[in-house]
């Protein structure tokens, strides 16, 4: 039986980012579900603080060289790529001067967020589907995990939605508790708007506080995956998910098997249809 194609795309992971949630429990994934029969593709910012030397990054010429155009202003999108530790598996790394060499991942020395993190998620969103296209790798599933991959749902159904490469992919939103989610609307709505899409096409990320990248992911994913007992699922953005499949948490020694199980019945109710 062919293996199915997964792309895991998401803003932290373990050893690269370390001392959080997300980080630990996405780093549970690879290896696990490589091991359960699925050919999986990992994509993550390459931040200041992950370290090259110590992890072995290197520039993958062949991928990089492409301009990410945010607001009417061209990025170069270098990637990289290291071997991530006991297993067999790459880890592809998007890399920006602008927005990912400073030595800190979301927020400044401070504690403040960055102003321009709403540009940093369109770059990464871009950049991690124009870098799937340069694979000319068809995923099957894609698993989003954390705010910053928010737009990834909107992009894959909006402005990619003719790309032959992703028509068949199923889309998984991860919600994790973190405010970033809901900071810098007016400028994200300024930001987001990439390859001609509209204000009126981000209307899902508004909610009665202004924004809520949560709500948008979604309203534009097929599935949605509870990442933590501390998301209040009684909140609104939640309520977008309909019918969709929603994978609730069933706490951190649960995560593989629950992940896996939950994929298992995606694809079966693909298949069905």
């Amino acid at each position: 039986m062919e293996k199915k194609r997964l792309l895991i795309v998401t803003q932290e992971m373990e050893p690269y980012t370390e001392g959080n949630h997300i980080s630990a429990l996405v780093a549970q994934l690879p290896k696990f579900l490589q091991d359960n029969g699925y050919e999986l593709r990992i994509l993550m910012p390459r931040y200041g603080v992950v370290n090259e030397r110590r992890h072995r990054l290197h520039e993958v010429v062949r991928l990089s060289g492409m301009n990410i155009i945010v607001d009417d202003d061209d990025y170069p999108l270098i990637i990289k790529v290291a071997s991530l530790p006991g297993s067999r598996l790459q880890v592809y790394f998007l890399d920006n001067e602008d927005f990912f060499k400073r030595k800190f991942v979301f927020d400044d020395a401070s504690g403040q967020p960055f102003e321009d993190n709403p540009d940093r998620a369109a770059f990464f969103c871009k950049g991690a589907i124009e870098t799937v296209k340069k694979f000319g790798w068809a995923p099957d599933i894609i698993l989003c995990h954390g705010w910053l991959t928010s737009l990834v749902p909107l992009y894959l159904k909006a402005a990619y939605k003719t790309e032959p490469l992703f028509a068949n992919a199923t889309v998984v939103y991860h919600v994790y508790p973190n405010a970033h989610d809901r900071q810098n609307g007016d400028r994200f709505f300024e930001k987001a708007a990439i390859n001609n899409l509209s204000k009126q096409d981000l209307e899902a990320f508004r909610d009665s506080d202004g924004i809520s990248m949560h709500k948008g992911a979604c309203a534009f994913a097929d599935a949605i995956a509870i990442g933590s007992e501390s998301v209040d699922t009684s909140v609104d953005y939640l309520s977008v998910a309909q019918d969709k499949p929603v994978l609730p948490w069933k706490g951190e020694d649960a995560f593989q098997a629950s992940a896996l199980e939950f994929l298992r019945q995606l694809t079966e109710a693909e298949v069905s249809q």
